[in-house]
């Protein structure tokens, strides 16, 4: 990709914050949430803004980083990788995009909680989700279903995913959130 193309981006529909593609760690997600602290201090962006982007990179980073998978059809294993931007356009939106491989038992799981939210509004999410934290169904040690309707609810505005084959076993996820 020619690094021109990308400053051109960037000059005509806004501001990039983070860009990463890659493997994932703890420490990583720690350190990118420093700099998007550091980010948010030089933009003067409100304390509500920032806790937003801030707690909606973490848990997209996170369920990227416990749920991923390779693109081999042959490996189900975790593949702790996937692809996170942070960003600002002209007209003060902010958005957090995502994309990860995830497998077909994955998908099976996510997308009823998904459909499930398309039709919802913001209150009927937010109700959701505190039920779902109340009776602890759809949960487990990494905490990632109830993560979307946290997520999502946090957005404060509608956000949109798309599921789409790599093969037959496996699948991009991708997530859109602005705000």
């Amino acid at each position: 990709m020619d690094i021109n193309e990308i400053q051109n981006i960037v000059e005509d529909d806004g501001i990039i914050f983070l860009t990463y593609g890659g493997f994932l760690s703890q420490s990583l997600i720690a350190s990118m949430t420093e700099a998007l602290e550091k980010e948010a201090e030089s933009n003067d962006l409100k304390m509500s803004i920032s806790n937003n982007i801030f707690t909606i990179f973490i848990e997209l980073s996170q369920n990227m980083m416990n749920y991923s998978k390779s693109k081999d059809i042959n490996d189900n294993s975790i593949k702790p990788e996937g692809l996170i931007i942070v960003s600002r356009d002209n007209n003060g939106n902010y958005f957090i995009d995502s994309r990860n491989i995830i497998s077909r038992e994955d998908k099976d799981k996510i997308e009823p909680k998904l459909i499930e939210i398309d039709s919802l509004d913001l209150d009927g999410i937010k109700k959701r989700y505190k039920e779902l934290r109340r009776s602890g169904k759809n949960t487990h040690g990494k905490g990632g279903r109830i993560l979307f309707y946290h997520t999502f609810w946090q957005s404060h505005k509608i956000q949109y995913h798309h599921l789409y084959h790599v093969c037959f076993y496996h699948f991009f996820l991708t997530l859109y959130i602005f705000f």
